[in-house]
C-alpha cells in the first residue's frame, strides 16, 4: 500500500516547524515503509502532495489552547470543520478532499492526522518551546507506530 507521511509547517515559526522536524526524523526510520515530504506549502497546493497514494498520515501543528503544549491529537478528516476561507489558499483538508472527489483524483482512502498542540506558533526565528521539544520524539513514535499497525 503506498503511503505517504506529509510533515507541515513553517521553520520561521517557532513550534510551528514541529510538522516539518517530525518529518525530516522519520525521513531515515521509516524508509521502505512510506514515502516522507516535508513542506511549507498549505491549501490547494498539498494536492500534489497527496495525488497517487493509498495512505496519508499528515503532521501539523495546532493551537487550540483546549489541550496543554505537547498533547498529540490522533484525527480523522471527519473530526475537521469546512474552513471559510478568503481564498484557495486556506483551504483545510476537508475542501482538499472535496475538490479531489469532484474531479476524480486517485486521493488517499486512508487519512490520519497527527496535530501536535502547540504553544508559540507566532515567534519568528524562535526555537521549539521545552513541551512541544519534548513531545517530538513522542509524536515521531507514535507515527512509526502507526506505519507499523498499518503494515500488519
Amino acid at each position: 500500500m503506498k503511503t505517504l507521511v506529509l510533515g507541515l509547517g513553517n521553520e520561521l515559526l517557532s513550534d510551528d516547524a514541529v510538522g516539518i522536524l517530525a518529518a525530516r526524523a522519520l525521513q531515515e526510520k521509516v524508509r521502505g515503509q512510506a514515502h516522507v515530504v516535508a513542506s511549507s506549502l498549505s491549501g490547494m497546493a498539498l494536492l500534489d502532495f497527496l495525488v497517487g497514494y493509498e495512505r496519508a498520515i499528515i503532521i501539523d501543528a495546532i493551537h487550540t489552547g483546549r489541550c496543554p503544549p505537547g498533547t498529540i491529537c490522533e484525527l480523522r478528516p471527519a473530526d475537521l470543520d469546512f474552513v471559510i476561507a478568503p481564498s484557495p489558499h486556506y483551504a483545510g483538508l476537508p475542501e482538499l478532499l472535496a475538490v479531489a472527489k469532484q474531479l476524480k483524483l486517485d486521493f488517499p482512502k486512508e487519512i490520519k492526522i497527527f496535530a501536535l498542540e502547540v504553544e508559540d506558533p507566532y515567534t519568528i526565528g524562535g526555537k521549539l518551546t521545552p513541551r512541544v521539544e519534548q513531545a517530538l520524539p513522542i509524536l515521531i513514535e507514535r507515527v512509526q507506530q502507526q506505519l507499523s499497525q498499518a503494515k500488519s
